[in-house]
């Protein structure tokens, strides 16, 4: 008995112990060392990473150790959790067949390249383990080497498709905003997958370019039938639209891109200044070519197989706007071509600038996107430089294409606005993902039974 106790005593004890203080269930690089973290499909690049339950694809994660010390022990974890992405009530064999703090097999280091750093690579699902259930999951990648230090945390899913989802664009129900946002309809049939109570077991979550940050949760339905549910609301699950992404390609240091003011390399370094942007919020819309706010590291300077091409000889113009920037296609890109893309591409200091005619008083003005997870981050703030007129950073990339917009974040505010740098303009083009959680009366977990991807113009 006196052993029961103490062992039951200990339990608040050991669970503190395994949980970990500073996580963030979103995703999220907790140090500098840890450098182009990517998460998506196996070989579709710029993917949202989601599986379908017991079909043989994978997801891949891959980061760089640019600390130069030798292989570090990184493990990873995947925990189950609720459409909210509060951990779930299912214990771990619930939900995986197999193990999970796995260590990282997968490395190699970088080579014909002057940039030091060690490449790491794991699949989910692998030899050791697999997903048993939908729903989303939260990945967590440790230094064991340190006392289990969290290093990288990702979300993804796994769904269980079990109903079809038919959507709409429709114009916004506020006059206001036709010009500026873009609002969606759509409905879900569920022939055959009885559902008894639609309000209380169902919940939709729509995400624009596969961002967390700006995505509408808990939506429930707004009209029921038999078989059909409707998310038929007004000004509800609306979007500001934006503007198409900047983007800035670094692929070439020995090639550098036109829209490059210079690329020079000193000491085995290399530092790009990237032409002058403007602000975009008083501007008309002009069409160009982007990918949703991603970025894929790629390298122009081997004879590699490139995912993103241009199919015409047009040189970019000023602020890299032009008509050959409309006519950038994606294509696939084989995995024999990773060692040259991964282990062959250099770091460089790029020098970002927004001409400003004065400070912004009040604002803090930040680079946003994909390459910062979709968050304001410190590393990412930019100055004003009075000299050239303009705010400007230094922000250490790999070689590759990145899209990226510029944030104003007011003082006293935590949403970032986007109304001065960018703008918005109801004709662009984004990506939306529509995720259709399930729980039945008395379940125990958010299967996810329903997700598809469109375009604002499809």
């Amino acid at each position: 008995m006196k052993k029961i106790l103490t062992f039951l005593f200990c339990i608040p004890f050991l669970l503190s112990y395994g949980q970990d203080e500073n996580l963030r269930n979103y995703d999220y690089t907790y140090y500098d060392n840890i450098r182009s973290v990517k998460f998506h499909v196996d070989g579709e690049l710029i993917s949202l990473p989601i599986l379908a339950l017991g079909w043989p694809n994978a997801l891949l994660l891959s980061f760089d150790d640019i600390s130069g010390e030798d292989v570090r022990d990184y493990v990873y974890s995947v925990e189950h959790c609720n459409a909210d992405w509060t951990p779930s009530n299912l214990t771990e064999i619930e939900y995986l067949d197999g193990f999970s703090d796995e260590r990282i097999d997968n490395y190699d280091y970088s080579f014909k390249a002057k940039s030091i750093y060690t490449h790491y690579w794991v699949r989910l699902p692998n030899e050791d383990m697999a997903f048993l259930k939908s729903g989303n999951y939260l990945l967590k990648v440790y230094d064991d080497e340190d006392e289990k230090k969290l290093v990288i945390t990702r979300r993804f899913m796994v769904a269980d498709p079990q109903v079809d989802i038919v959507q709409r664009m429709v114009r916004p129900a506020q006059v206001s905003k036709n010009r500026t946002h873009q609002e969606i309809d759509f409905k879900v049939i569920h022939e055959g997958f009885e559902i008894r109570n639609p309000r209380q077991e169902l919940t939709a979550v729509v995400l624009q370019n596969g961002r967390w940050d700006n995505a509408i949760t808990g939506i429930k339905p707004f009209i029921s039938r038999l078989e059909e549910q409707s998310f038929d609301y007004q000004d509800k699950i609306v979007f500001p639209a934006g503007k198409e992404f900047r983007s800035i390609d670094l692929r070439g240091v020995r090639y550098p891109d036109p829209r490059l003011v210079s690329m020079t390399e000193q000491n085995g370094k290399y530092e790009a200044v990237i032409e002058t942007d403007i602000k975009r919020g008083g501007m008309a819309h002009f069409e160009r070519f982007d990918i949703n706010g991603n970025f894929i590291i790629e390298n122009t300077d081997e004879n590699g197989r490139l995912s993103i091409r241009r199919t015409d000889n047009s040189q970019s113009g000023q602020n890299g706007v032009s008509d050959a920037e409309r006519q950038y296609q994606i294509f696939g890109r084989d995995d024999s071509q990773d060692e040259i893309h991964n282990l062959q591409s250099e770091y460089i200091d790029a020098l970002f600038s927004l001409k400003s005619s004065g400070e912004m008083y009040g604002e803090d003005i930040y680079i946003f996107g994909g390459l910062t997870e979709w968050q304001l981050k410190p590393e990412f703030k930019m100055v004003y430089n009075p000299a050239v007129n303009a705010y400007v950073a230094k922000v250490k990339l790999k070689q590759g294409y990145y899209d990226y917009i510029y944030a104003a974040l007011p003082e006293g505010k935590s949403e970032a606005d986007f109304e001065v740098t960018e703008g918005d303009w109801h004709e662009t083009e984004n990506e939306y993902t529509i995720l259709i959680y399930y729980r039945p009366f008395g379940g125990r977990y958010d299967q996810l039974i329903g997700m598809k991807t469109f375009t604002s113009r499809r």
